[in-house]
């Protein structure tokens, strides 16, 4: 009686793992599709029973589960990015996609790492939106250990392990407000800068390039130390008011993180809607009534959608095995006054 090839004898035949071949079968985790196709070669070479359901495993259309790890659910420009990733991942053609979006309240490391190794357990490949923290950078590369790559989304991090990093370009952004800001003020006096964290590498960045442009550019105008605002709404208010209380001879405000709402409130509050040159991130309700008004003079607003769709692509690459996936896309900026929206 001849012996029925088993699943140890197509692993042989190909030169992998028993575990690619049960993953070949059952599609359980991504797996190279070169590697795939030497799998199926080799079934048909040994006569493996299975041979017709590894062949329709190469044609069926994968479904991928991809993670989205974003910051403040109730934020509008969060929301907005949410339901753009959403989109791009059911659009694929290549993939059935299925979105899982979760959101971090603070900014706070642990938490950010306990999100993503419980999105981990469901997910093909995960993204993220986080500070730079020795805890966030062992959780990705424990994660992308597994075989489950992790991209880096509006911040990047130090881990070596990440697979890419999109978002729009700090360094442009930042020259950019500084252009705006030396050419809207008409006399000399103090700047204010408000930043998230500089555990956000790109807020860093951001503040950095706007600095190095104004001491090139405008040494008329003093820039005062940043302001760290944890991107809160109420710590960006209080300190918006300090600031207008303090230096009588403000004449412009760069938000190059959130906190947007409180930079506008403490504005229109102290009166000071149209008096101060301020520029802040991100087009929302609130940011469009600002301009509109007058109370901003320029939104440096992030490319959502763009960004989605490029990085969908790159997730599926990266679980269909791909090495050439670049390390990061840096989008420029899209800029709106009040007469552009």
């Amino acid at each position: 009686m001849v012996k029925r090839p088993t699943m140890t004898d197509l692993a042989q035949a190909a030169g992998v793992s028993i575990a690619t071949v049960d993953r070949v079968i059952n599609r359980r985790l991504p797996v190279n599709s070169d590697t795939a196709q030497r799998v199926v070669a080799a079934a048909e070479s040994i006569g493996f029973h299975a041979t017709g359901l590894l062949k329709r495993r190469l044609t069926e259309i994968p479904v991928r589960r991809f993670g989205f790890l974003l910051q403040k659910r109730h934020d509008p420009f969060y929301a907005r990015f949410a339901n753009d990733l959403a989109k791009a991942t059911t659009a694929a053609h290549e993939v059935e996609g299925k979105p899982a979006v979760e959101f971090s309240e603070e900014l706070v490391p642990k938490r950010i790492v306990d999100s993503l190794h419980a999105m981990e357990r469901n997910c093909d490949a995960l993204a993220v939106v986080a500070v730079d923290h020795p805890v966030v950078c062992e959780a990705i590369e424990a994660i992308s250990a597994k075989g489950k790559p992790v991209f880096t989304l509006l911040s990047d991090v130090s881990a070596p392990s990440r697979r890419a990093y999109l978002a729009v370009d700090s360094r442009k952004a930042g020259r950019t407000a500084a252009w705006f800001v030396t050419r809207m003020v008409k006399r000399p006096g103090k700047v204010g800068v408000l930043v998230g964290s500089h555990r956000y590498i790109s807020q860093e960045l951001t503040e950095f390039s706007f600095r190095s442009f104004m001491r090139e550019h405008a040494s008329e105008l003093q820039i005062l130390e940043p302001n760290f605002i944890l991107d809160d709404t109420r710590i960006a208010y209080e300190t918006v008011v300090d600031l207008l209380q303090a230096h009588k001879d403000l004449v412009a405000i760069y938000d190059c993180g959130g906190g947007r709402e409180g930079l506008i409130a403490a504005l229109r509050d102290e009166g000071m809607a149209g008096k101060i040159v301020s520029v802040c991130n991100e087009l929302t309700p609130e940011t469009r009534s600002a301009l509109s008004d007058g109370t901003l003079d320029l939104v440096l607003d992030t490319p959502t959608m763009q960004i989605a769709s490029r990085l969908i692509q790159l997730m599926i690459a990266a679980c269909e095995g791909s090495r050439s996936i670049p390390e990061q896309t840096l989008l420029p900026a899209n800029l709106y006054i009040s007469e552009n929206m």
